[in-house]
């Protein structure tokens, strides 16, 4: 079908590599492109043999915007699925409308110095994009990503009108680590000690980081105590899914994580203010992620499994109807596969959906979308073929 250039050589981008080979058919050649050549060549040597995928590796600055136009220009992808840091969202995206190429990513962009995501940035993008005629997939990842598909699902085939969302995270996983993050630590840490929000009646409400907690008794995982946080695709559900009047979002965290999390914050090591140490410039919360585990290092060690999904609340032939859809991934089982825990896994397997139905034409329009303004069936059909089968429930425990 054609070729897509993989930038970024992570836990995430590892998965997706391996889903693109299993999914030759779409994903006739692929080049993986970082910083660290030898990630690149690693990721190759493990697939080279064992899939009709051609893999080719090139070394690239995100950051550099000519570097990508010359790599895009050599390679010449039908797509550029952005598995880099959300950081380097804009000058892959400047670099696409250079060259009118495709482009994905599963993270919208936020800038290094200021601590909070938003849509803006790339939504500016939606004329260019229109206009150059190639199409900009925003948030192909699971949340946001398959929430979004789940959120379209419920909308075209159960609801009339969809009032309120909680979308739900759990990681039940252990890896052994007194702390550890299961993706990027900064960009872990950087969305776990910011302010939480939540919409509700079309107005953002705030809240301290952390301040609201509930727990939830999760299918196949057991209760969890989960807080609510502020995360991308509230923005973006908020606008294209019809009825909102309320959103929110949480995630599960131990009271261990939660400890050690407060212990860094008060000696600042969560901090992203540049400090001086020694004649140089340093910031706190990267040399934090210097010292802590790699994520992409967890797979062999974590154990239990993760739950995703999304409650719905809404209206169906004017009666309320309640709807769950979620997904649960084993990272045992991961690992088996891939070599990664189900954190990777779940982020990267909806990376190669997103680009082969773009590739493939299936969601190829000019502009630049949020992942639920797609037809989703297609999506949920490739998410049950590709490991992440979902389930679904008509009477689920509701979230007060």
């Amino acid at each position: 079908m054609g070729k897509a250039l993989i930038i970024g050589a992570g836990g995430v981008a590892g998965v997706a590599v391996h889903k693109c080979c299993q999914n030759s058919e779409i994903f006739e050649e692929i080049c993986i492109a970082s910083r660290t050549l030898s990630k690149c060549e690693d990721l190759k040597n493990k697939l080279c043999g064992k899939t009709k995928t051609k893999i080719k590796t090139a070394c690239v600055d995100a950051d550099n915007v000519e570097a990508l136009i010359n790599l895009i220009n050599d390679f010449k992808p039908d797509i550029v699925m952005n598995l880099a840091l959300p950081y380097q969202d804009l000058t892959i995206m400047d670099a696409c409308l250079a060259t009118k190429t495709n482009y994905m990513d599963t993270a919208n962009y936020e800038p290094p110095d200021n601590a909070k995501f938003e849509y803006k940035w790339q939504w500016a993008y939606r004329d260019k994009f229109k206009n150059a005629g190639i199409t900009a997939l925003l948030g192909s990842g699971f949340d946001p990503g398959v929430t979004g598909v789940f959120s379209a699902y419920a909308i075209k085939h159960h609801f009339d009108e969809i009032e309120y969302i909680d979308i739900l995270d759990a990681n039940a996983g252990d890896h052994g680590y007194p702390f550890a993050t299961n993706f990027n630590p900064e960009i872990n840490i950087r969305e776990v000690s910011a302010n939480g929000s939540y919409i509700e009646n079309g107005k953002w409400i705030e809240t301290k980081p952390l301040e609201i907690k509930r727990q939830y008794n999760f299918p196949e995982i057991g209760n969890m105590d989960m807080y609510l946080l502020h995360h991308e695709e509230l923005e973006s559900l908020a606008l294209n899914i019809k009825g909102i009047k309320r959103i929110r979002f949480f995630m599960t965290f131990s009271e261990r994580y939660i400890t050690h999390l407060k212990v860094l914050e008060n000696v600042g090591m969560t901090s992203i203010k540049p400090i001086e140490y020694e004649g140089m410039k340093i910031v706190p919360l990267q040399f934090l992620k210097a010292v802590l585990p790699d994520p992409a290092s967890l797979g062999p060690r974590t154990k239990g499994k993760t739950n995703i999904g999304c409650i719905f609340t809404g209206k169906k032939d004017g009666k309320t109807k309640h709807y769950y859809l979620y997904n649960v991934c084993d990272h045992q089982e991961c690992y088996k596969e891939v070599g990664s825990q189900a954190i990777s896994y779940t982020t990267g397997v909806p990376a190669m959906i997103g680009a082969s139905l773009v590739m493939s034409g299936k969601w190829n329009k000019p502009g630049v979308y949020n992942i639920e303004e797609f037809d989703p069936d297609p999506f949920m059909e490739l998410l049950n073929k590709f490991g992440l089968k979902w389930n679904e429930s008509f009477n689920p425990e509701l979230v007060d």
